[in-house]
């Protein structure tokens, strides 16, 4: 078929086009409205689509990133990682699962913990990576969030956790569920020393995750539009068998019905952050921070 395409005029001409294209990279494109957007703006707008407000997800270590002064982050509980204890297998093996889901993220597992500065204040963060199998917590993850536990016992600083996950990892069994009570018996340890802990609830937080560290906080936040509950709103209108209400389980709903303290905008962040952490520890108004 060479002969033929040689008849072809240029401008219906098939195959690879030797045009150079737009450097990759450049553009992105809005989840929610389809706006396309230029690459460095939707970054100096923190993921956030200018065009229609919509927050996207973004991976824990620029979430961290653009929530600590710079240089001042410090990790902790790198080195703890996945195990296959149980050997399982659904369609994959678990191993295999891990391995992808390190190679795809860049991340050992699922929970990324920092402690670092906030308009100047001592703090330790942590941030859920949801593309490590949907940000599901096993026992690496308890073992961080615990050891984040333990780091601001130890600096008496704040502890903020940006939540955004599927729930406890069902690959690990009984091992994952127990998680949730470890968490817990952790934060109750942290409330005893009286040191602050804020909970930053985004899209989505779902399952075991929802039913312990995230909701647990002394003041809980959430992005707008975030996702959150136990179950999804799918598997409930199976279950009761009645239609939900709109927005049901969206952050602007719980606020309404007392479940959330605030919703906070991603650009807010570290200015209202910021503001509670000092007023929560006594210490002064950060400098060129508003009112939240």
């Amino acid at each position: 078929m060479s002969w033929f395409k040689k008849l072809l005029p240029s401008r219906i001409r098939t195959g690879a086009s030797t045009k150079k294209g737009v450097p990759e990279g450049l553009w992105s494109k809005c989840d929610n409205c389809n706006s396309v957007l230029y690459r460095s703006e939707l970054e100096r707008n923190l993921e956030v689509c200018p065009k229609c407000d919509y927050h996207i997800r973004i991976s824990a270590r620029k979430r961290l990133d653009y929530f600590l002064d710079p240089n001042t982050g410090i990790e902790i509980g790198a080195e703890v990682g996945p195990e296959d204890r149980l050997k399982f297998r659904d369609l994959k093996k678990y191993k295999d699962r891990i391995s992808v889901a390190q190679k795809e993220t860049g991340e050992k597992e699922a929970l990324v913990v920092m402690r670092g500065e906030l308009c100047g204040m001592p703090i330790v963060a942590a941030a859920f990576e949801y593309g490590f199998i949907g940000g599901s917590m096993g026992a690496a993850v308890g073992e961080r969030f615990v050891r984040a536990v333990n780091t601001s016992i130890e600096l008496r600083a704040p502890l903020i956790c940006f939540s955004a996950s599927g729930g406890a990892r069902m690959q690990e069994a009984l091992i994952s569920l127990m998680q949730m009570a470890k968490v817990s018996a952790a934060l109750a340890e942290l409330a005893e020393h009286g040191i602050p802990y804020i909970s930053i609830l985004t899209d989505p937080t779902m399952g075991g995750v929802s039913a312990s560290l995230a909701t647990l906080g002394d003041i809980i936040l959430a992005e707008p539009n975030a996702l959150i509950g136990f179950a999804g709103p799918r598997v409930i209108e199976q279950t009761v068998r009645e239609k939900l209400p709109d927005g049901f389980q969206r952050s602007e709903f719980l606020l309404k019905h007392g479940a959330i303290d605030i919703i906070m905008h991603r650009n807010d962040l570290r200015n209202g952050i910021g503001r509670l952490v000092a007023k929560l520890t006594k210490q002064k108004i950060p400098a060129g921070t508003t009112k939240i």
